[in-house]
């Protein structure tokens, strides 16, 4: 029988935990946290994504600005507004919703943001702090993750851990994190990727799976071993009819196959989305404690 890792219920008590530090600052006439997202164009998913942000601000206290453009900006104009950004001592956080339209250069964006300012953990500075296990903004993702394997108590000394996905945003740093000589790391770590051959053949061996390959139920039951912790970062729409939305929300992992095999799993959705939004919370707490 398997525990249902909860991220909503846990991110939940994060989210509180931060806003009662929030208050304490205000009372002892700090400042109010700050962060500012940048929307560019109408993809639903990315509008989504950005109102969730919105509202876990608004739930631990912080003030929040949204800079909404259309899609056909021009590159110029979009890196120009970063950097007004950048130059606002008001702002603590900045975040550039990704995907962005394809003329614009997202490495380009990503390292026009102000180092400090980088609660995404994306900026080629800090990812090379947290290579080097320094202190820094580390990815809201992978972050949010090490923070359910602490939550549960799911210990990593000496497990094989294995990544379905090679993406600088999650799988790259997910792999780094595991792997550092750490309470919740220490791992022996496989990346698997599109271009592995026999991925079955890595998963059966792993005790922890984090499944980020962005392929709706890539991985089956037959494919992980009995006791394996599965984390689920996956998430798709696909149609369903039955649903009054029209469509159902899965993950990477084929739930009803893989489930019954494991120790912990998450689930999709509350699995690992409300923890990236409360590590980006965190991140930002932690961008104004830093001025």
């Amino acid at each position: 029988m398997s525990i249902l890792i909860d991220g909503k219920a846990t991110s939940d008590r994060i989210k509180g935990q931060i806003a009662q530090q929030v208050k304490e600052i205000i009372a002892k006439g700090g400042k109010q946290p700050h962060l500012a997202a940048i929307l560019v164009g109408e993809d639903g998913a990315s509008k989504t994504y950005v109102g969730h942000k919105e509202k876990a601000c608004a739930q631990v206290g912080f003030k929040s600005t949204l800079y909404k453009f259309p899609a056909d900006i021009t590159e110029e104009f979009l890196l120009n507004q970063i950097e007004a950004i950048n130059n606002d001592s008001d702002i603590d956080g900045l975040i550039v919703q990704l995907p962005l339209p394809s003329h614009i250069d997202e490495n380009k964006v990503i390292e026009a943001i102000d180092p400090n300012k980088d609660v995404d953990g994306f900026h080629p500075q800090n990812v090379g702090k947290m290579m080097l296990n320094l202190p820094t903004f580390l990815p809201a993702t992978p972050y949010g993750i090490v923070r359910l394997l602490q939550e549960y108590n799911i210990s990593t000394k000496g497990k094989h851990a294995v990544i379905l996905g090679r993406s600088n945003i999650v799988g790259r740093p997910m792999a780094n994190l595991l792997s550092q000589k750490a309470e919740f790391g220490d791992c022996t770590v496989t990346i698997c990727h599109s271009r592995t051959p026999d991925i079955e053949y890595y998963t059966k061996q792993a005790d922890i799976i984090v499944a980020a390959i962005g392929i709706p139920e890539f991985l089956k039951g037959n494919m992980v071993k009995e006791g394996a912790v599965v984390i689920d970062v996956g998430i798709t729409r696909m149609p369903d009819e039955t649903k009054k939305q029209g469509f159902r929300l899965v993950g990477d992992v084929e739930f009803s196959s893989v489930e019954p095999k494991c120790s912990y799993i998450t689930p999709v959705p509350g699995g690992v989305g409300p923890m990236t939004i409360v590590s980006l919370m965190h991140n930002t707490l932690k961008a104004a404690e830093n001025k």
